[in-house]
């Protein structure tokens, strides 16, 4: 489902909130973004840049992934794990709509790009996937929140041993090579499987866009200016390198909602600008529900994979309350009584950067707070059931871990097996249940 696809669909299904007053990237975007944060909003106009409409909370919901894929939100999760684990090759088009609108002499500030807190380094994209080509692992896809510096350059966050670094580093120690710049397209306004499989981390190797063709059909189009494959459906590509100069890039508000530092990070030179000739610019609150979504619910499937290797596993929710990040509900059906525990390890494996794991039964709703809470009070003994590892390597994210220069942040992790006995000792753990009646009988109205 691209950009106009899900603004039809939230259309008709009565969600989407359309704001007809022009309104300023610089500061004031953000504001509305963060009070209308959980629902889809479309920015009909924006102050200075005639012709651009700008959208946020495209992916704020997991029932608009759901809608995207056609499956139920429960299946969202299996969906993943299997995209992940049958990548498959999409098709070259020849054309696509991005082709619309090429722009005479490349100036980045004629795009709406926003500034979204008084404290940042700059004006910010937020929602750009970079499309770049490892020299020995091939096609990978990414986010970097990129500052604008000026009308042809940008400053990127790159993190330091994933994708775009590490092929990044290998042009720079290649002994005698000619090639210093590393080719990107930036593609702004993607699909949301896209956005899925870009905040996705598949093996070394695996491409995120066989990822997202095996989550739905998503065809590709060639570059004009450099060696690459973007989406076909984006609604804004940019061209260029990243180059070997270094510029400061922050501060800026990261997951957590906490002011990240500033760093000397690579800067991207753009050559081309293609657009269609109505553009959408997607934009992303830092911290926000959009941003939590997209980064946590991709590590879903990877912590599924790996608790269903030591017991069966049936949903896991990377929650909102522990920032989509450092905290996951695990839910699995008990056959063995060390099952539990089992599932906490197994967790984190699954997701290095998880900080607190809880697991619970079949019966128990992981999207419900209370309910998880609920299986806490009653099913969970510190003295038996809680797990603790001392010194982890941690999240960056994580404000309370232990943060030294050039190295791996350290952590304290703890696990909580919040899961009933097996067998007859059950009884007494399990919640009672009522039968459900039809309150129109009495004269209730089952809207009230």
């Amino acid at each position: 489902m691209n950009p106009r696809d899900f603004i039809a669909w939230a259309r008709e299904a009565g969600t989407l909130v359309e704001i007809e007053r022009a309104v300023a990237p610089h500061l004031e975007l953000a504001r509305v973004m963060y009070a209308l944060e959980n629902q889809p909003v479309l920015f009909r106009a924006l102050t200075g840049f005639p012709g651009w409409q700008a959208l946020s909370g495209m992916c704020v919901q997991r029932q608009h992934f759901a809608a995207a894929l056609g499956c139920t939100m429960t299946d969202l999760v299996q969906r993943m794990a299997n995209a992940l684990e049958h990548p498959t090759p999409p098709a070259v088009l020849d054309a696509g709509p991005w082709h619309e609108f090429s722009e005479t002499g490349v100036d980045l500030n004629r795009l709406p790009i926003p500034r979204y807190h008084p404290d940042d380094g700059g004006r910010y994209i937020t929602a750009g996937v970079a499309i770049i080509e490892d020299p020995d692992l091939g096609r990978n896809i990414s986010f970097h929140r990129l500052m604008l510096l000026d009308e042809r350059h940008l400053v990127a966050r790159i993190v330091e041993g994933r994708g775009t670094h590490t092929a990044l580093s290998k042009l720079e120690t290649a002994p005698g090579s000619a090639q210093r710049h590393l080719p990107i397209a930036i593609a702004i306004g993607c699909p949301m499987q896209v956005l899925l499989a870009a905040a996705m981390s598949p093996p070394k190797g695996v491409d995120e866009l066989e990822i997202a063709h095996a989550l739905t059909s998503t065809p590709l189009v060639r570059c004009q200016t450099v060696d690459l494959e973007v989406p076909a459906e984006a609604e804004l590509i940019l061209e260029g390198y990243i180059t070997q100069t270094l510029a400061d890039e922050g501060p800026f508000p990261d997951l957590t909602g906490t002011l990240d530092a500033v760093r000397s990070q690579p800067t991207i030179e753009i050559k081309l600008v293609t657009r269609r000739r109505d553009p959408i610019f997607h934009v992303l609150l830092p911290g926000g529900l959009e941003h939590k979504i997209l980064m946590g619910m991709p590590r879903e499937p990877t912590i599924f994979t790996a608790v269903n290797k030591v017991c069966h596993c049936t949903g896991v929710y990377i929650t909102p309350g522990g920032t989509s990040w450092l905290h996951a509900v695990v839910q699995i059906e008990k056959q063995h009584e060390e099952d539990g525990r089992r599932a906490i390890w197994a967790a984190f494996q699954g997701h290095n950067s998880l900080k607190h794991a809880i697991v619970v039964d079949q019966d128990v709703d992981i999207y419900d707070s209370n309910a998880v809470e609920w299986a806490i009070a009653t099913r969970f003994q510190a003295d038996r059931d809680l797990v603790i590892l001392t010194d982890q390597p941690g999240s960056s994210l994580d404000p309370s871990a232990t943060h030294t220069p050039g190295q791996k942040a350290r952590t304290a992790k703890m696990g909580l097996d919040a899961t009933a006995p097996i067998g007859e000792a059950r009884r007494g753990h399990e919640k009672i249940r009522y039968r459900p009646v039809n309150l129109a009988r009495y004269g209730v109205s089952e809207e009230r």
